[in-house]
C-alpha cells in the first residue's frame, strides 16, 4: 500500500486526522522531524482518537534519513505549487506522498528536486490560498486508492 510523509508538519489535530485516515487505509504514515508537537500532545490523541494503535507511524530524524527509506519508490511531492493534477496520474501501489507544513508548505529547494510531473496539486479556486493539510491528503489518498479498487477494503 501506500506511504504518506508528513515533513515537518505542526499542528498536532492534522495529524492526528492524518493517522486516522491511514488506519483506515492501510497507508503508512512517516513524520520527518523536527514535528511542531509531542507525540503525546492531547490535541494530537484526541484528533486521532483511538486509532494510533492500528497505524503504522515512523518518525524520521531528517528528510536525507527519510528519503533513503524509500529508494526505488515513486516519489510525489504534493503542493500549492504542483504542476501536476493529482487526478491525472495513475498510481502505482507502492506510491509515496510527501506534504510539508501546514504554515509554509515543502521548501522550495526540496519541491524544485522533483520532476515536474511528481509535483502534484489539488485544484482550487484561482484566489485560493490553500486546503487544510488532513483534507489534501485525504483527497489524494483516496483518489490512489480508488484506482486500486478499494483494495482490501470493504
Amino acid at each position: 500500500m501506500f506511504d504518506v510523509i508528513l515533513y515537518q508538519p505542526e499542528i498536532p489535530p492534522n495529524t492526528g486526522n492524518i493517522i486516522r485516515l491511514c488506519a483506515n487505509t492501510g497507508v503508512r504514515l512517516h513524520l520527518v522531524k523536527p514535528l511542531g508537537f509531542s507525540l503525546e500532545d492531547k490535541q494530537l490523541i484526541r484528533a486521532g482518537l483511538d486509532y494510533h494503535e492500528f497505524a503504522a507511524i515512523r518518525v524520521h530524524d531528517s528528510w536525507p534519513h527519510c528519503a533513503d527509506h524509500f529508494t526505488n519508490r515513486r516519489l510525489f511531492a504534493c503542493s500549492t505549487k504542483g504542476r501536476q493534477r493529482y487526478d491525472l496520474i495513475a498510481y502505482r501501489p507502492d506510491d509515496v506522498f510527501l506534504f510539508g507544513p501546514e504554515t509554509r508548505g515543502l521548501p522550495s529547494t526540496l519541491l524544485e528536486s522533483f520532476a515536474a510531473e511528481q509535483r502534484l496539486r489539488v485544484p482550487m479556486l484561482p484566489e485560493s490560498r490553500s486546503l487544510n493539510l488532513s483534507n489534501s491528503v485525504a483527497v489524494i489518498v483516496y483518489e490512489a486508492w480508488r484506482q486500486m479498487g478499494f483494495s482490501q477494503g470493504s
